[in-house]
């Protein structure tokens, strides 16, 4: 896996030992000539916060008329609440997939594309993406899937083990993991 640099600290590298197990074995089962882009992992709450707070004021912004219960549900499908925030459990990984020599290859989307933005083509299963890019995201899903991760299904770039999210999609007792702070 190559990681991009989100912050000085390196935060972001973090993972769960469960999850970085699971995504070793996912990258060995990739086609030849593709590989595991690794772009952010491990978000400290302060930040899941103001991302979060960000986001919700830019729709805010946008639509005044949405009561702040609308603002909230809205921003969710896009950042997750901090008190609930997988990232912020070492439990989730925003990745794409490269070619052997580590160029990103073209899922449909920039990641972190907002569903406003991107005209919902950020959604796993949106219809309007190239057959290259859905073929790309099966490759992808297919591999992450059959390591135990699961999608959050508005964004083709999240997966995640052990959090909330994971516990809800798989009929789990209860989330292996909750946020924390490092240190």
């Amino acid at each position: 896996m190559r990681a991009n640099s989100h912050d000085s600290a390196e935060a972001y590298t973090y993972l769960r030992e469960g999850v970085l197990d699971r995504l070793l074995a996912a990258e060995a089962s990739l086609p030849e000539g593709r590989r595991l882009l690794f772009v952010e992992g491990y978000r400290p709450p302060f930040l899941q916060r103001r991302y979060f707070e960000e986001y919700a004021a830019k729709l805010r912004a946008e639509h005044p008329d949405w009561s702040p219960g609308r603002i909230r549900s809205a921003a969710s499908r896009y950042v997750s609440p901090p008190e609930i925030a997988p990232h912020s459990a070492g439990a989730a990984v925003d990745l794409t997939l490269a070619d052997a020599d580590g160029r990103e290859l073209d899922l449909g989307t920039r990641m972190n594309a907002t569903p406003e933005d991107s005209a919902g083509a950020c959604y796993t299963q949106a219809a309007t993406i190239t057959e290259e890019a859905r073929a790309l995201r099966h490759v992808l899903g297919t591999a992450l899937t059959g390591a135990g991760l699961v999608n959050y299904p508005t964004e083709w770039w999240h997966w995640s083990y052990g959090d909330r999210y994971w516990a809800l999609a798989t009929n789990a007792a209860e989330a292996r993991y909750g946020p924390r702070e490092l240190g």
